[in-house]
Formats: C-alpha cells, structure tokens, sequence
C-alpha cells in the first residue's frame, strides 16, 4: 500500500546519488555567447580574440575582484563601463528549455542537488535572476572552493565535503573534457546535451520515471 511505497522510495533516497549539476549552457544560457559580444558590437569569434583571458581564469578562481576583472577585461585595458557589463550579464541569463522543469521534478523526488560549476561571484545574479536555489546549493561554484573543473581536486573536494565517496555522486556537465574528468575519479558523469536528452538518461539509471 501507500506506507510500502514510501518506505521504498525512502530506502532509494537513502542510496540514491547526489547530483552535481554544472551552470553554464547545462542548465543556463552563458551570456557571452550572444549578449556580451553584442554589447561591443563583435562577433563571439571577435570578442574571444580580444579579452584578457587569465583575468577571466582569476576571476572565476575568486583570486580577483570583479572590478579588478572590468579593469583588465580587454587584453589591450581599452575601458570598459562596469555597471553596463553587469546589467548586460544580468538580462542575459535564461534558462535552457525544459530545465527549469525537470530540476523541479528532481526536487520533488527528494534529490541532493548542488552546483559544481566554473564561475565568478556572478553566480549571485543568475540566482537573482532565475532562483536556481529552490532547486540547488550553491557549495561548489569555483569563485569560492578556488578550484576549477576538470581538475581531479574540483571533484574528490566535492564529494570529500559532501562526506561520501566519488562513486556516490552523478555529475552532469555540457563539456566533455569535464564529464570525462569526473569519471576519471570514480563518478557517474552525463554528457548533457538537452533536456529530454537527460531526463532520458536519468531513467536509464532508474532515478526518474517514465
């Protein structure tokens, strides 16, 4: 009856995996795809050429500011309006079609769910944004563990904090070079490409319903 189902469906939670979920272009639109080119009127290809791109590595490490980020965001330190940049990135976010959905529907099944994501303190205004909190915590974003994927150190510190072994935790990223590192460390890894996609493969491994 009902009390048989809830016991067993506890018993699968007790075993069941704790999701790591990546951010960007797994879950959210990343904004200088589109949006932050178009700001400086370049293409993505023109715009790639021209950053700095180990202030971007800083940043996201949480090693530098974000002003300290706007101040050295172009190779050539051409100046760059901060407050305009931060209102770009803002209006940018979106969620990837369906995702907003089945995070719900894993939520609802009980799942531990956190991010383990490459970012800066930006995080903040993506959660502002689209409260991606009522789904996930935010533990393991890399402006605050100081570690980026796919460092073998990004995924054993996760689950070491966590308090379970590697093999107890699913990770779900759209690069494979990340995916890959994870299961170079003992973990499940889903190379996601859509949302139907995932759910897909999330019934494979029985933790979804048809």
């Amino acid at each position: 009856g009902q009390r048989q189902r809830i016991a067993i469906a506890r018993v699968m939670l007790k075993n069941a995996p704790i999701l790591l979920l990546d951010v960007m272009e797994t879950l959210v639109t990343e904004p200088f795809r589109v949006e932050i080119p178009a700001l400086f009127g370049m293409s993505s290809e023109e715009l790639l050429a021209t950053l700095d791109l180990d202030a971007w590595l800083e940043f996201e490490e949480g090693r530098i500011s974000e002003v300290e980020y706007v101040g050295r965001f172009f190779a050539d330190r051409r100046a760059v309006d901060g407050q305009l940049l931060r209102s770009c990135v803002r209006n940018a976010y979106r969620w990837l079609e369906g995702m907003e959905e089945l995070l719900a529907e894993l939520k609802q099944a009980g799942f531990q769910m956190h991010a383990l994501s490459n970012y800066p303190v930006w995080y903040q205004m993506i959660d502002e944004s689209l409260q991606l909190s009522r789904f996930l915590d935010w533990t393991f974003v890399s402006c605050l563990t100081g570690v980026r994927k796919p460092a073998p150190d990004a995924y054993l510190r996760a689950a070491n904090t966590l308090g379970v072994e590697p093999q107890r935790c699913l990770f779900i990223d759209d690069r494979r070079v990340n995916v890959d590192a994870a299961r170079a460390v003992g973990m499940d890894a889903i190379l996601q490409r859509d949302a139907p996609g995932l759910r897909r493969e999330l019934v494979v491994r029985g933790l979804l319903g048809d």
